[in-house]
Protein backbone atom coordinates (compact mmCIF):
# COMPACT_ATOMS: atom_id res chain seq x y z
CA UNK A 1 0.00 0.00 0.00
CA UNK A 2 1.34 3.44 -0.91
CA UNK A 3 2.24 5.86 1.87
CA UNK A 4 0.29 9.17 2.03
CA UNK A 5 3.29 11.04 0.60
CA UNK A 6 3.61 8.62 -2.31
CA UNK A 7 -0.13 8.70 -2.97
CA UNK A 8 -0.09 12.50 -2.99
CA UNK A 9 2.77 12.46 -5.46
CA UNK A 10 0.92 10.06 -7.76
CA UNK A 11 -2.19 12.25 -7.64
CA UNK A 12 -0.22 15.40 -8.44
CA UNK A 13 1.48 13.64 -11.35
CA UNK A 14 -1.87 12.50 -12.73
CA UNK A 15 -3.32 16.02 -12.57
CA UNK A 16 -0.24 17.41 -14.34
CA UNK A 17 -0.47 14.67 -16.96
CA UNK A 18 -4.18 15.32 -17.53
CA UNK A 19 -3.53 19.02 -18.12
CA UNK A 20 -0.78 18.15 -20.61
CA UNK A 21 -3.14 15.78 -22.47
CA UNK A 22 -5.88 18.41 -22.60
CA UNK A 23 -3.43 20.97 -23.96
CA UNK A 24 -2.19 18.57 -26.63
CA UNK A 25 -5.75 17.60 -27.57
CA UNK A 26 -6.77 21.25 -27.90
CA UNK A 27 -3.74 22.00 -30.07
CA UNK A 28 -4.50 19.01 -32.31
CA UNK A 29 -8.10 20.20 -32.69
CA UNK A 30 -6.91 23.64 -33.70
CA UNK A 31 -4.51 22.13 -36.24
CA UNK A 32 -7.47 20.33 -37.79
CA UNK A 33 -9.47 23.53 -37.99
CA UNK A 34 -11.82 22.79 -35.12
CA UNK A 35 -12.60 24.38 -31.80
CA UNK A 36 -10.84 22.77 -28.80
CA UNK A 37 -14.17 22.03 -27.14
CA UNK A 38 -15.14 19.91 -30.16
CA UNK A 39 -12.94 17.11 -28.80
CA UNK A 40 -13.80 15.17 -25.64
CA UNK A 41 -11.04 13.61 -23.54
CA UNK A 42 -12.28 10.55 -21.67
CA UNK A 43 -9.91 9.78 -18.77
CA UNK A 44 -9.93 5.99 -18.46
CA UNK A 45 -9.23 4.85 -14.90
CA UNK A 46 -9.00 1.11 -15.55
CA UNK A 47 -7.51 -0.63 -12.46
CA UNK A 48 -6.93 2.73 -10.73
CA UNK A 49 -8.41 3.67 -7.33
CA UNK A 50 -11.38 5.93 -6.74
CA UNK A 51 -9.14 8.35 -4.85
CA UNK A 52 -7.08 9.04 -7.96
CA UNK A 53 -10.15 9.65 -10.10
CA UNK A 54 -11.41 11.98 -7.38
CA UNK A 55 -8.21 14.03 -7.61
CA UNK A 56 -8.78 14.59 -11.32
CA UNK A 57 -12.40 15.46 -10.61
CA UNK A 58 -11.29 18.01 -8.04
CA UNK A 59 -8.94 19.45 -10.67
CA UNK A 60 -11.98 20.12 -12.85
CA UNK A 61 -12.31 17.09 -15.12
CA UNK A 62 -15.75 15.53 -15.48
CA UNK A 63 -15.53 12.86 -18.19
CA UNK A 64 -14.29 9.41 -17.16
CA UNK A 65 -14.42 5.96 -18.67
CA UNK A 66 -14.09 2.35 -17.61
CA UNK A 67 -13.53 -0.94 -19.45
CA UNK A 68 -15.10 -3.36 -16.98
CA UNK A 69 -18.62 -3.48 -15.59
CA UNK A 70 -17.35 -4.64 -12.20
CA UNK A 71 -15.11 -1.59 -11.86
CA UNK A 72 -17.56 1.05 -12.99
CA UNK A 73 -20.39 -0.22 -10.77
CA UNK A 74 -18.02 -0.17 -7.79
CA UNK A 75 -16.49 3.23 -8.50
CA UNK A 76 -19.41 5.33 -9.74
CA UNK A 77 -21.45 5.34 -6.47
CA UNK A 78 -18.36 6.55 -4.58
CA UNK A 79 -17.87 9.57 -6.82
CA UNK A 80 -19.89 12.74 -7.52
CA UNK A 81 -23.06 12.34 -9.53
CA UNK A 82 -22.15 15.01 -12.09
CA UNK A 83 -19.42 12.83 -13.57
CA UNK A 84 -20.11 11.92 -17.20
CA UNK A 85 -19.32 8.20 -17.33
CA UNK A 86 -18.49 6.36 -20.55
CA UNK A 87 -18.44 2.59 -20.74
CA UNK A 88 -15.86 1.62 -23.36
CA UNK A 89 -15.26 -2.11 -22.84
CA UNK A 90 -16.89 -5.20 -24.29
CA UNK A 91 -20.34 -5.55 -22.77
CA UNK A 92 -22.06 -8.87 -22.22
CA UNK A 93 -25.82 -8.76 -22.61
CA UNK A 94 -26.43 -10.16 -19.13
CA UNK A 95 -24.53 -7.21 -17.62
CA UNK A 96 -26.47 -4.47 -19.44
CA UNK A 97 -29.20 -3.97 -16.84
CA UNK A 98 -26.85 -4.00 -13.84
CA UNK A 99 -24.59 -1.46 -15.57
CA UNK A 100 -27.44 0.96 -16.16
CA UNK A 101 -29.06 0.40 -12.77
CA UNK A 102 -25.79 0.92 -10.88
CA UNK A 103 -24.60 3.96 -12.83
CA UNK A 104 -27.50 6.38 -13.30
CA UNK A 105 -25.07 9.01 -14.62
CA UNK A 106 -23.79 6.72 -17.37
CA UNK A 107 -23.72 9.08 -20.36
CA UNK A 108 -22.64 6.75 -23.14
CA UNK A 109 -21.85 3.15 -24.05
CA UNK A 110 -19.20 3.26 -26.75
CA UNK A 111 -19.01 -0.46 -27.50
CA UNK A 112 -22.26 -1.63 -29.11
CA UNK A 113 -21.17 -4.21 -31.68
CA UNK A 114 -24.26 -6.33 -32.35
CA UNK A 115 -28.04 -6.10 -32.40
CA UNK A 116 -28.41 -8.31 -29.33
CA UNK A 117 -26.57 -5.95 -26.99
CA UNK A 118 -28.38 -2.97 -28.52
CA UNK A 119 -31.72 -4.64 -27.80
CA UNK A 120 -30.72 -5.49 -24.23
CA UNK A 121 -29.62 -1.91 -23.56
CA UNK A 122 -32.81 -0.56 -25.10
CA UNK A 123 -34.98 -2.78 -22.88
CA UNK A 124 -32.92 -1.98 -19.79
CA UNK A 125 -33.26 1.77 -20.33
CA UNK A 126 -37.02 1.40 -20.75
CA UNK A 127 -37.34 -0.86 -17.72
CA UNK A 128 -35.45 1.54 -15.48
CA UNK A 129 -37.33 4.57 -16.75
CA UNK A 130 -34.15 6.49 -17.32
CA UNK A 131 -33.50 9.00 -20.08
CA UNK A 132 -32.41 7.65 -23.49
CA UNK A 133 -28.82 6.41 -23.57
CA UNK A 134 -26.26 7.58 -26.09
CA UNK A 135 -24.41 4.75 -27.80
CA UNK A 136 -21.64 4.33 -30.34
CA UNK A 137 -21.34 1.41 -32.74
CA UNK A 138 -17.94 -0.23 -32.31
CA UNK A 139 -16.26 -1.13 -35.61
CA UNK A 140 -13.36 -3.56 -35.92
CA UNK A 141 -11.26 -1.59 -38.40
CA UNK A 142 -8.05 -3.59 -37.90
CA UNK A 143 -9.48 -7.02 -38.69
CA UNK A 144 -7.84 -8.52 -35.61
CA UNK A 145 -9.82 -11.42 -34.17
CA UNK A 146 -8.80 -10.39 -30.65
CA UNK A 147 -10.66 -7.09 -31.02
CA UNK A 148 -14.38 -6.61 -30.50
CA UNK A 149 -16.40 -4.68 -33.02
CA UNK A 150 -18.57 -5.24 -36.05
CA UNK A 151 -17.10 -5.69 -39.50
CA UNK A 152 -17.01 -2.35 -41.38
CA UNK A 153 -19.23 -3.83 -44.08
CA UNK A 154 -21.99 -4.34 -41.50
CA UNK A 155 -21.79 -1.04 -39.64
CA UNK A 156 -24.57 0.61 -41.65
CA UNK A 157 -27.08 -2.12 -40.80
CA UNK A 158 -26.27 -2.00 -37.09
CA UNK A 159 -26.48 1.80 -37.08
CA UNK A 160 -29.87 1.57 -38.78
CA UNK A 161 -31.04 -0.94 -36.19
CA UNK A 162 -30.06 1.31 -33.28
CA UNK A 163 -31.54 4.37 -34.94
CA UNK A 164 -34.84 2.86 -36.04
CA UNK A 165 -35.50 -0.12 -33.73
CA UNK A 166 -34.17 1.02 -30.35
CA UNK A 167 -36.26 4.03 -29.26
CA UNK A 168 -34.51 4.28 -25.88
CA UNK A 169 -31.06 4.56 -27.44
CA UNK A 170 -29.52 7.55 -29.21
CA UNK A 171 -27.24 6.55 -32.05
CA UNK A 172 -24.36 8.98 -31.62
CA UNK A 173 -21.58 7.72 -33.87
CA UNK A 174 -18.83 5.16 -34.27
CA UNK A 175 -15.90 3.87 -32.24
CA UNK A 176 -12.79 1.86 -33.04
CA UNK A 177 -9.82 0.58 -31.07
CA UNK A 178 -7.58 0.03 -34.06
CA UNK A 179 -4.14 -1.53 -33.96
CA UNK A 180 -1.55 -0.94 -31.26
CA UNK A 181 1.25 -0.38 -33.76
CA UNK A 182 0.21 2.45 -36.05
CA UNK A 183 1.91 3.23 -39.33
CA UNK A 184 2.32 6.73 -40.70
CA UNK A 185 -0.94 6.15 -42.60
CA UNK A 186 -3.37 4.80 -39.97
CA UNK A 187 -5.74 2.82 -42.11
CA UNK A 188 -8.04 2.12 -39.20
CA UNK A 189 -8.76 5.83 -38.75
CA UNK A 190 -9.46 6.16 -42.46
CA UNK A 191 -11.70 3.09 -42.34
CA UNK A 192 -13.80 4.55 -39.52
CA UNK A 193 -14.13 7.85 -41.37
CA UNK A 194 -15.35 5.93 -44.41
CA UNK A 195 -17.88 4.12 -42.24
CA UNK A 196 -19.14 7.46 -41.00
CA UNK A 197 -19.64 8.63 -44.59
CA UNK A 198 -21.62 5.48 -45.41
CA UNK A 199 -23.75 5.66 -42.26
CA UNK A 200 -24.39 9.36 -42.76
CA UNK A 201 -25.65 8.71 -46.28
CA UNK A 202 -27.78 5.73 -45.24
CA UNK A 203 -29.42 7.58 -42.35
CA UNK A 204 -29.63 10.87 -44.25
CA UNK A 205 -27.95 12.78 -41.45
CA UNK A 206 -25.02 15.24 -41.58
CA UNK A 207 -21.64 13.74 -40.71
CA UNK A 208 -21.16 16.57 -38.22
CA UNK A 209 -23.83 14.97 -36.04
CA UNK A 210 -21.80 11.75 -35.70
CA UNK A 211 -19.10 11.24 -33.12
CA UNK A 212 -15.89 9.44 -34.02
CA UNK A 213 -14.29 7.81 -30.99
CA UNK A 214 -10.76 6.89 -32.03
CA UNK A 215 -7.36 7.51 -30.53
CA UNK A 216 -5.75 6.45 -27.27
CA UNK A 217 -2.61 7.33 -25.34
CA UNK A 218 -0.17 6.57 -28.16
CA UNK A 219 -1.98 8.14 -31.09
CA UNK A 220 -4.68 10.54 -29.92
CA UNK A 221 -3.22 13.65 -31.56
CA UNK A 222 -3.12 12.00 -34.97
CA UNK A 223 -6.64 10.68 -34.42
CA UNK A 224 -7.92 14.17 -33.63
CA UNK A 225 -6.22 15.57 -36.70
CA UNK A 226 -8.06 12.90 -38.72
CA UNK A 227 -11.46 13.82 -37.30
CA UNK A 228 -11.83 12.15 -33.91
CA UNK A 229 -14.25 13.88 -31.55
CA UNK A 230 -13.60 11.55 -28.63
CA UNK A 231 -10.26 10.20 -27.39
CA UNK A 232 -9.86 7.59 -24.65
CA UNK A 233 -6.77 8.26 -22.55
CA UNK A 234 -5.55 6.03 -19.73
CA UNK A 235 -1.91 5.20 -19.16
CA UNK A 236 -0.36 8.58 -19.95
CA UNK A 237 -2.65 10.17 -17.36
CA UNK A 238 -2.89 7.48 -14.69
CA UNK A 239 0.34 5.57 -15.22
CA UNK A 240 0.81 1.84 -15.96
CA UNK A 241 -2.13 -0.45 -15.30
CA UNK A 242 -2.22 -2.44 -12.07
CA UNK A 243 -4.07 -5.65 -12.85
CA UNK A 244 -5.39 -7.48 -9.79
CA UNK A 245 -5.38 -11.25 -9.57
CA UNK A 246 -9.07 -11.54 -10.25
CA UNK A 247 -11.30 -11.98 -13.24
CA UNK A 248 -12.97 -8.83 -14.51
CA UNK A 249 -16.15 -8.67 -16.57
Amino acid sequence: MATPAVAEGVSAAAVTALRAVLRRAHQAAERSGRRPEAVRVVAVGKTKPVSLIRQLYDAGHRCFGENYVQEIVEKAPQLPSDIEWHYIGHLQSNKAKSLLASVPNLDMVQSVDNEKIANYLDKAVAGLGRKPLKVLVQVNTSGEESKSGINPSNCVELAKHVKHSCPNLIFSGLMTIGMRDYSSKPENFLALSKCREEVSKALDLPQEQFELSMGMSGDFEQAIEMGSTNVRIGSIIFGPREYPNRKQA
